[in-house]
């Protein structure tokens, strides 16, 4: 998305992101923002189970193919690990791959201006630029005569939400960020406490944020320093460049109830659309912050560190609070596993303003489309590259890529795929190094895939993130903590999927802004002030904050948030009818 939080999916993909990002960090949003965003499916655990569409390689010549990412892949080995031996093995392709560092929407307006184009290109958000450049082949036609496992898994509704635009029905990226019949069976954001802490605190009901509150503040007020004497830390966020929304921004909008959907707020009946800073509810959710900071349970680094100081603090087991998703702080929890400080480690909780709420991180969007990855106008074999595509989306191609190594990485017993311990054990307590090896989560972001809860042929799910597997990965603090509140995962505290009207128009942020908008403009001066006024406010004394807020909406409305708002209204009513026409 334009403003980088396209991690997700963020959310969204943004549960989607707890899988990849053994490998690759995604979106944006949830407790699944991947971008989150939240990329909930629909269609429950159904799939085709016909298995005529075979992986559909006739020609295993070796070839290379050049790719650029606009998310980063920091366990990439040139496809050395053991599922890149086999997909060349398989295809005879291997990919010299680019990586985004830094902003990747300047990475891929720099492609597009050069004319000097990679043969695959998987630009998120700014496929616009490329679009607009000629840089991008319409896929339709290959999918269509060369790709039968892409038509089996995307079916007429996906193939159609594939669609660039009303006026363009042309497919520039197969969307592969978004996973069909998507499930959640656990959650990797809300509000984080470590485990001591709430045990500490009796396991109470944490529901609002002054509950949170709470539990940070009695813990602090019996256990200030650490047993080395270094000071603990109440609440610490990431600021850093695009995280600002994952652990500052976003929440304002999921414990007010509302869906996330980037910086705007939609109005699920009418569709109208505001800047959602707008709204008094983001007003009282950054009061509660300038509170925490006024009482001292707000770490006064978190608008000043960098990422790699944020997870270095976490490991060092001080933070009592975070509020992120799993990937964003992952690493550090799995420094303090590996210590066999297990109590240190981050419980899940679906923290809202006040009684009454619900919390949205689970709200469904159907399958999105949007983001996914695409042949350029440069590439030396369009139809081997969507070929290689086809592989990836194959029932053989997605359990490798999910599963791994038959016999190295899992096992069938009794008809049934299974994870040894001792690799199970590396999956969590050694995923870089297992990622590397192995490549297990490196790939699915090149395919379209189904996701969590769908099953295979044969029975199995295709990918490890079922109920079974990731009970079988909690430590005993976990289960511990788990077991106080009547749940088997994190997933059950929230609110369930069906308590909410599906969107039907995905996420906002996933919505394509043409290259030549306005849009693009506004948006970057909304973001200038916004990124200024809310550490402002949180920071400033008490008594300060309804001014600077008042300043803040002055600023808004002088930079044309009204405007933005009213273009943002047409893009949504245009996804709804591309979707539904």
């Amino acid at each position: 998305m334009a403003d980088n939080r396209n991690i997700k999916a963020r959310t969204s993909a943004w549960m989607l992101a707890s899988t990849l990002l053994l490998g690759v960090l995604s979106g944006c949003g949830g407790g699944n923002n991947s971008s989150n965003g939240n990329n909930t499916g629909n269609t429950g655990n159904t799939q085709n189970t016909d298995n005529s569409a075979n992986t559909n390689v006739e020609d295993t010549n070796p070839i290379k193919f050049s790719l650029f990412s606009a998310d980063p892949s920091p366990h990439w080995t040139g496809m050395q690990d053991e599922i890149g031996q086999i997909l060349t093995e398989k295809t005879g392709v291997t990919l010299d791959a680019e990586f985004a560092v830094g902003d990747p929407a300047q990475k891929v307006a720099l492609i597009a201006s050069s004319g000097d184009y990679p043969d695959i290109i998987s630009a998120k958000n700014d496929i616009s630029k490329l679009v607009d450049a000629g840089a991008m082949i319409d896929l339709t036609e290959l999918i269509d005569k060369y790709a039968p496992n892409i038509k089996k898994v995307l079916g007429e509704e996906g193939l159609k939400r594939s669609r660039y635009s009303n006026e363009d029905q042309a497919i520039y990226a197969i969307p592969t960020y978004s996973a069909i019949g998507q499930q959640y069976f656990n959650a990797g954001g809300g509000f984080e406490l470590q485990h001591r802490a709430v045990k500490e605190a009796g396991y109470p009901e944490i529901k609002t944020l002054q509950d949170y509150e709470n539990v940070i503040k009695a813990y602090l007020d019996k256990h200030p320093t650490d047993e080395n004497g270094n000071k603990n830390i109440g609440l610490t966020l990431n600021a850093d460049d695009w995280y600002m929304y994952i652990t500052v921004t976003n929440p304002a909008t999921l414990t007010a109830g509302y869906p996330e959907d980037g910086e705007y707020g939609i109005d699920i009946d009418t569709k109208e659309v505001t800047y959602h800073y707008r709204r008094e509810s983001d007003k009282e959710y950054f009061r509660w912050l300038n509170h925490m900071n006024d009482i001292g349970l707000l770490d006064p680094e978190s608008f000043v560190q960098k990422y790699d100081q944020y997870k270095a603090k976490i490991a060092t087991g001080r933070v009592i609070g975070l509020i992120d998703q799993d990937w964003g702080y992952g690493d550090a929890e799995k420094a303090l596993k590996a210590a066999g400080k297990y109590d240190l480690g981050y419980g899940h909780y679906p923290v809202v303003q006040k009684e009454g709420i619900k919390e949205s991180s689970f709200w469904p969007t159907g399958f999105m489309g949007g983001y996914g990855i695409g042949i350029s106008t440069e590439c030396k074999d369009p139809v081997r590259a969507i070929k290689f595509m086809d592989y990836l989306a194959s029932d053989e191609g997605q359990v490798l890529l999910n599963w791994g190594v038959e016999g190295k990485h899992y096992n069938i017993e009794n008809g049934k795929r299974v994870i040894s311990q001792e690799v199970n054990d590396r999956i969590v307590n050694d995923s870089a190094n297992f990622t590397k090896e192995s490549g297990v989560g490196l790939y699915n972001l090149l395919g379209v895939h189904y996701g969590d809860g769908v099953k295979d042929p044969s029975g199995n799910f295709y990918t490890t993130k079922f109920p079974e597997q990731i009970s079988s990965q909690f430590n005993e603090v976990e289960k511990e903590t788990l077991a106080a509140y009547n749940a088997t995962t994190w997933r059950d505290l929230f609110p369930k999927e069906e308590e909410f009207k599906v969107r039907p128009w995905g996420a906002a942020w996933n919505i394509t802004i043409p290259g030549d908008s306005e849009i693009v403009i506004l948006d970057g001066k909304l973001k200038d002030i916004t990124w200024k006024r809310i550490p402002e406010a949180i920071l400033s004394k008490p008594e300060k904050f309804d001014k600077i807020w008042g300043d803040f909406m002055v600023d808004l409305e002088k930079a044309g948030v009204e405007k933005a708002e009213d273009l943002r209204e047409e893009l949504v009513k245009e996804r709804v009818k591309l979707w539904n026409e």
